[in-house]
């Protein structure tokens, strides 16, 4: 059984920073990806940031230059470094591990961000 969760969401300033990780337990296959989505009120979910296991990553435009992904996979862990945040960056954030025919989600973490 594959779990994902999520931490380090919260309230923070327009022009500040949050880091979200996210923790994956269970049989983990190589050659998978793992990424961020987020969902705001009224919004369909939309990507964030994706890395592959081969190190390749890519980012929605809208955060491009600003958020950055990354993972250790010896401790099975994903990371969103998001800087210079904007009150439309406001959501829930998803972590997502795409692995064979499955896909798994964690259950959020929310981010607010005030101008």
């Amino acid at each position: 059984q594959v779990q994902l969760v999520e931490s380090g969401g919260g309230l923070v300033q327009a022009g500040g920073s949050l880091r979200l990780s996210c923790v994956v337990s269970g049989t983990i296959f190589s050659g998978n990806a793992m990424g961020w989505y987020r969902q705001a009120p009224g919004n369909q979910r939309e990507l964030v940031a994706r890395i592959i296991s081969g190190g390749t990553t890519n980012y929605g435009d809208s955060v491009k230059g600003r958020f950055t992904i990354s993972r250790d996979s010896s401790r099975n862990t994903m990371y969103l470094q998001m800087n210079s945040l904007k009150p439309e960056d406001t959501a829930v954030y998803y972590c997502n591990l795409q692995q064979g025919m499955y896909d798994y989600w964690g259950q959020g973490t929310q981010v607010t961000v005030s101008s």
